[in-house]
């Protein structure tokens, strides 16, 4: 095998390159990436990014990784086309590629809402770097700003406004918050949370009808109550960036479908990230973390190289929201939850178990606890609820 060639230059696509080194692959490696920046780790793009007084990107490998490591690094350019046959990506330029292997880490776009983009500026999505500068310049003190959707991206994006001086509204049409990843008592904590620091929540709510009304943006709700702001983000999924695999006949639905080697449905074509789903029983489950990246990218590696794969972990993602930061490891569906620490004092770990073992955790500002949860989840043995939610008892005293 002389060449691979990895489609998007995000998390997956660049740990990919890196696996493949750290594996001991003397091939030659092609990232290609649609950006003009060195790859860069996007979780600061809602937070940092927003916030610091001198924002900069935080580049998930040195600039100087590339070519020490003998990696092409290709920014700024498209790719059009996959050859399956004749094993070639064709660029925007005309030029062509040929690979032995090639890695899709195309990664996923921002939702979009066609009333939401009639706003024209006044209208943000958060997914590139683009979009952080340009959200930027918009969250300026006493702006008002109207958020669409109350799910990870929404609520970090919520609390980033209010602590640069914005008003801040959140509209969600379910009846809770990060409805898709948290249990219920960790969603009562974050409504609380942001209710404390006077975000508006307004839950239940449909859109009706958004306009700019000399100047201001205007949502009707539903109920008939008008929303007026500066601007509007939206927060509300993804897509799948996986119209290449599409046309060249991979299975895709939303997604490019892989198996637990990152394999798709067309030989010596691998897969990676927020552009992939994966089985799970009936359904077809995408993680979207930046740890399911990393971990993806190094299952790819490994399995494009016919090397044996790294152990599965269980899942993990965090958010961090005005002070808190809560950080999320395995099931989230779990049975029942206990807790243990002070909820109102910000200092606490829910515990999700089935039939008496741990298969699920969240820290509050707990995240030294993380690795010991980790292990208390791997062993998979039962464990004396008292202990779990008593303070005085160390986590790893149980493993």
């Amino acid at each position: 095998m002389k060449q691979i060639v990895i489609i998007g230059g995000g998390q997956a696509g660049a740990m990919a390159a890196a696996a493949l080194r750290a594996q001991r692959f003397t091939g030659g490696i092609t990232l290609i990436g649609e950006e003009p920046e060195i790859p860069y780790e996007r979780p600061p793009l809602s937070k940092a990014m927003l916030l610091s007084p001198t924002p900069q990107l935080q580049d998930i490998l040195p600039a100087s990784f590339y070519e020490e490591n003998a990696i092409v690094l290709r920014r700024n350019t498209q790719v059009v086309a996959v050859d399956t046959l004749q094993h070639t990506v064709l660029l925007a330029d005309g030029e062509e590629l040929e690979w032995d292997r090639l890695l899709l880490a195309t990664g996923a776009k921002a939702r979009r809402l066609i009333s939401l983009d009639a706003l024209g500026d006044k209208s943000h999505t958060l997914r590139t770097a683009a979009d952080a500068r340009r959200l930027r310049e918009a969250l300026t003190a006493n702006q008002r700003i109207l958020i669409v959707g109350a799910g990870t991206i929404g609520l970090e994006l919520a609390a980033s406004a209010k602590q640069s001086g914005c008003e801040v509204t959140v509209i969600e049409q379910a009846a809770m918050v990060m409805g898709r990843n948290a249990p219920p008592p960790v969603r009562d904590y974050l409504m609380s949370l942001h209710q404390q620091h006077q975000v508006r929540l307004c839950l239940n709510a449909q859109i009706e009808h958004a306009a700019l009304e000399q100047g201001n943006v205007v949502l009707t709700l539903q109920d008939g109550e008008r929303l007026m702001g500066d601007a509007v983000i939206y927060g509300i999924g993804i897509e799948a960036n996986d119209r290449l695999a599409a046309q060249a006949g991979l299975a895709t639905a939303n997604g490019i479908i892989v198996d637990d080697h990152c394999r798709t449905s067309v030989a010596n074509i691998y897969a990676a990230g927020d552009v992939t789903l994966r089985r799970q029983g009936e359904q077809l489950v995408r993680l979207e973390t930046w740890d399911n990246a990393n971990q993806q990218a190094l299952v790819a590696a490994c399995a494009m190289l016919d090397q044996p794969l790294p152990p599965t972990v269980p899942v993990w993602f965090w958010t961090d929201q005005f002070d808190s930061n809560i950080q999320f490891i395995g099931a989230m569906q779990s049975e029942y939850w206990l807790v243990r620490g002070s909820v109102e004092a910000h200092s606490a770990i829910w515990f999700g178990l089935q039939e008496g073992r741990l298969v699920g955790a969240i820290t509050l500002n707990q995240g030294r606890e993380m690795r010991h949860l980790r292990r208390l989840i791997q062993q998979g043995s039962q464990i004396d609820e008292r202990l779990l939610v008593d303070p005085q008892v160390a986590l790893k005293s149980l493993i």
